[in-house]
């Protein structure tokens, strides 16, 4: 009874942490896109600024209250996780702006296979011929309900290959230092949040201005905006959170499929929203694919053989009992 109550446990927390995920992603795009497009705050680069300064602000009293352990994180890996997450933001922002949508859509698409091949190279993961086809079903659905128009130049091409390769490089460094270091995704954030905080507040003005030929500075605050933009920041603590706590209890590749769902609600709340003249068949068939594909992924990668490692870059038996330790606060929220 006890191991089945355990598993019934973990599965009730990745559940939860999916949720959690979701609710928080979903918002937060709704709520920068009213901020942006209804009140013309287009500074994207240091509103993350400022999300990270939030999130940082929570580890400090989380810290303060004890729920966060001193932990240790060495300077040249804080390094490269702050530029791979910086060029993933930094690279998202200019993609979209120098490409076509659809171009855009489908390098976003694009970070399933890079990650794939990270863990594939680096954790010697091998996938079973089902979820290799499960994933090609989810990328189709997705393809078939968000690419529109392509269109690609040179420099929109360059951005968006630093895009992709730093965010699927982000994303797998999450998961690589919470298992080398045991640390909790609270820990990870208090390391990492800081340094992205201190960076983007100092160069996401120059870049934003570089970008909309606009000043933060001079932008018209009221107190709407100002709202939204609290209200931007405060869901953002969860959105990094839950990031990092999924990441953590997954994989990059499995944040990636499954984080596709938060692409469709968006569509489906943009309709419900918004309007309904983009909703036509080919979406709802691309919709009902990608969730197929979501659906037959999240059953071909659980089954034995699915999703294995063939050799552990990291096994040793003090890392899975830390890990375990520092993963409880995660468990909670």
């Amino acid at each position: 009874m006890a191991p089945a109550s355990k598993a019934d446990r973990k599965a009730a927390l990745d559940v939860a942490s999916w949720m959690f995920n979701v609710v928080t992603s979903v918002g937060i795009i709704i709520v920068n896109k009213a901020l942006m497009a209804t009140y013309g705050f287009s500074f994207a680069t240091t509103l993350t600024g400022m999300h990270f300064a939030m999130t940082t602000l929570m580890t400090v009293v989380l810290r303060w209250l004890g729920y966060i352990q001193p932990s240790h994180l060495p300077l040249p890996e804080l390094l490269k996780f702050v530029l791979f997450a910086n060029f993933s933001i930094v690279g998202m922002n200019v993609s979209l702006m120098w490409n076509s949508v659809g171009f855009y859509q489908i390098a976003k698409l694009s970070m399933i296979p890079v990650s794939c091949l990270l863990e594939v190279v680096l954790d010697k993961i091998r996938y079973s011929r089902d979820t290799k086809l499960s994933i090609g079903v989810v990328l189709l659905g997705v393809a078939v309900c968000t690419v529109t128009d392509v269109s690609v130049n040179t420099k929109g091409f360059v951005a968006a290959f630093i895009a992709v390769w730093s965010t699927s490089l982000q994303q797998y460094y999450v998961h690589f230092l919470q298992r080398k270091y045991s640390l909790g995704s609270f820990n990870l954030l208090g390391h990492t949040a800081p340094a992205q905080a201190g960076t983007l507040l100092v160069l996401g003005p120059f870049l934003d201005y570089w970008l909309t030929s606009k000043r933060v500075d001079m932008y018209d605050y009221s107190a709407v905006s100002v709202f939204f933009i609290i209200l931007s920041c405060t869901i953002a603590v969860g959105t990094n959170l839950s990031q990092f706590i999924c990441i953590g209890r997954f994989t990059a590749v499995s944040f990636q499929v499954l984080g596709h769902m938060k692409t469709i609600l968006v569509l489906v709340m943009g309709f419900f929203f918004f309007g309904k003249e983009g909703l036509n068949l080919q979406v709802v068939l691309g919709m009902i694919l990608a969730v197929m594909g979501m659906i037959w992924y999240g059953n071909a990668s659980s089954k034995p053989g699915g999703k294995e490692r063939r050799s552990y870059s990291i096994s040793s038996d003090k890392a899975q009992k830390h890990g375990t330790e520092s993963s409880e606060l995660d468990e909670k929220v």
